[in-house]
């Protein structure tokens, strides 16, 4: 599900990872040592308080327009963001 549509061409891809609705994670493409631009961990989901994660996810996309958020409710996220290109 497409969250927040940022800018066509250029805009940052984030992905909110979770399973069955729980556990969410926020992924980012993140600058490696190598060169490359992995998709690295940012955020995670306080079970205790659990509209932080959201409460975030709306700031960033007020502080960068151009930002793309999408949300995927799939099992064993680490394996399909390792399937996504560098």
């Amino acid at each position: 599900m497409v969250l927040s549509k940022g800018e066509r061409d250029a805009g940052t891809i984030l992905i909110v990872t979770m399973f069955r609705g729980e556990n969410a994670r926020l992924f980012e493409r993140m600058p490696q040592m190598d060169g490359t631009r992995s998709f690295v961990t940012t955020k995670t989901q306080d079970v205790e308080n659990p509209t932080e994660f959201s409460d975030y996810l709306t700031r960033r996309s007020q502080q960068d327009p151009d930002i793309w958020v999408l949300e995927v409710d799939i099992d064993n996220p680490e394996r399909f963001i390792e399937l996504l290109p560098r």
